[in-house]
């Protein structure tokens, strides 16, 4: 019975699109077809099989290799085009024409809203310049004692676990991740927050969900979306979310308002949650539900995108037992016999950053990014993209081509030194993203990552149980793994 109910909708559908094509859309899709790409059938398009996120992100490697640089995808109404050139990244990330996201984006609005992640437009603009500052060195210098005490409970807690195996590190590193963003962005301790575990639930929930309705055309129409079962699931999802959004503003909101006589603000700079309740109060463009929009943007954004890169890490350094002693005498020649590692001590470790960034190469956190192109854009390749075409631009494709990078499966801290750099396309390597809409959090990402690995290098010895070749992956809103990342630690007999 939904089957034939679909197919109802899908034949007008199918027929107007037709239609559209032959009058109004001819130029666009003329373009659009002259692009390289898999065989599509009617209707569906190029989307015409049901996959699993696994299978998924299985099929769309195989095709940036065979199509490389640029191909196309399409179903329904709709056309995405694959950019993974460093050149062809340039001319859309560059180009203050294309700054509005695409159409999958919209999927997140039930949970996100408009934040700074999904608008656009004077509203993306506005909540830029509210936000930066709350990304200053001087914040970021003030979340090192937070972040050094995170990291120790950390260690402690991985302590317990040297006589097993192997820890799959996916879970204490997601829960060091959360707590921090929420000592340090927020103000608030989230470690005995009774919603903590159902958050990080709905969080893994809702993309599953958000890959779901992606592979399905059908649920991209809001009326057979509203009426399927996915609807009701994503509505109790987002409820979940918002809810842990809600209840860490309103505990900040009670702190904040005990302060508004300024002594808060004489006493340090303002964090991020703060910096938004100020600005609501000085009468700037953000209310209420432009504060929830950004402290849900946030959450996400800050602990799971840094979450994945430290897991990762862990694991290729176990599997680099040479580097990862590298990096642990650089941090014992810094620190010598302090306890307490400070902002200018993780600046200094150069040695590990290069090899944060090597990671970053290999598992970018956020593999995938979308644009809509906001005019017609002649790739280097010749082909012209039309206005209005989304645009997905694969970083994890671009950061593992041997035209780019010699010998890319290779984990080498050494592609980063500055000669080294300074040989490359400047949109050659992208992590953060690039353009007026990279990462606003990517020094504290960076910061965080330094922290979390100091901690654990002087403390353990790490072994390998996964390796690279081992590791599976689904499509998901980060590079999420389809299983465990297993990863030995062993207690260092010498601890400074």
């Amino acid at each position: 019975m939904l089957y034939i109910f679909l197919l109802a909708i899908a034949i007008p559908l199918y027929l107007l699109n037709r239609y559209r094509r032959n009058k109004r859309y001819e130029e666009f899709w003329k373009h659009i077809m002259a692009i390289p790409g898999p065989q599509g059938s009617p209707i569906l398009g190029t989307n015409n099989t049901l996959h699993t996120p696994e299978s998924l992100f299985i099929r769309d490697r195989k095709r940036a290799v065979e199509y490389y640089p640029i191909f196309k995808l399409w179903s329904l109404d709709a056309a995405g085009v694959f950019v993974m050139s460093p050149d062809d990244i340039e001319l859309v990330l560059n180009n203050s024409k294309h700054i509005n996201k695409s159409l999958f984006y919209n999927f997140l609005h039930s949970w996100l809203g408009t934040g700074l992640l999904t608008s656009g437009g004077s509203k993306w603009h506005s909540r830029r310049k509210i936000l930066t500052p709350a990304f200053h060195f001087n914040i970021l210098q003030q979340f090192v004692e937070l972040l050094n005490k995170e990291t120790q409970i950390l260690v402690d807690n991985l302590s317990k676990s040297c006589s097993q195996p192997y820890v799959d590190v996916v879970k204490p590193i997601t829960e060091f991740t959360l707590y921090s963003i929420g000592e340090t962005s927020f103000g608030v301790s989230l470690r005995d927050h009774p919603d903590c575990p159902s958050y990080k639930q709905a969080v893994y929930d809702f993309g599953h969900s958000f890959i779901y309705k992606g592979v399905r055309p059908w649920l991209w129409l809001p009326l057979i979306y509203k009426l399927s079962p996915t609807y009701r699931k994503d509505r109790q999802i987002v409820k979940t979310l918002h809810a842990f959004s809600t209840s860490v503003i309103n505990e900040r909101k009670e702190r904040f308002a005990e302060s508004s006589d300024g002594s808060y603000a004489e006493r340090k700079r303002l964090a991020l949650l703060d910096l938004m309740l100020k600005a609501k109060q000085n009468g700037a463009d953000i209310d209420d539900e432009g504060i929830r929009e950004e402290v849900d943007t946030f959450i996400f954004e800050g602990h799971d995108t840094t979450s994945v890169s430290i897991c990762y890490t862990l694991m290729v350094l176990a599997n680099e037992p040479v580097i990862q002693e590298e990096i642990y005498q650089e941090i014992t020649s810094i620190i010598g016999s302090s306890d307490e590692p400070t902002y200018n001590d993780f600046n200094d470790m150069k040695y590990m950053e290069r090899c944060i960034k090597e990671s970053l190469r290999l598992y970018p956190s956020v593999p995938l990014i979308g644009r809509v192109v906001g005019e017609n854009l002649m790739t280097k390749s010749g082909y012209t993209i039309p206005k209005g075409c989304n645009v997905n631009i694969s970083f994890y494709d671009m950061h593992r081509r041997p035209e780019i990078w010699e010998d890319p499966e290779k984990f080498d801290p050494d592609r980063f030194l500055p000669d080294n750099v300074a040989k490359r396309h400047p949109f050659a390597y992208l992590p953060f993203s690039a353009g007026s809409r990279n990462c606003i959090g990517q020094r504290f990402a960076i910061l965080e990552i330094k922290a979390v690995l100091c901690g654990i290098l002087r403390n353990f010895k790490l072994e390998p149980v996964d390796t690279p070749a081992d590791m599976k992956y689904k499509v998901d809103l980060v590079l999420r793994p389809a299983g465990e990342i297993r990863v030995k630690f062993v207690p260092r007999l010498v601890n400074i």
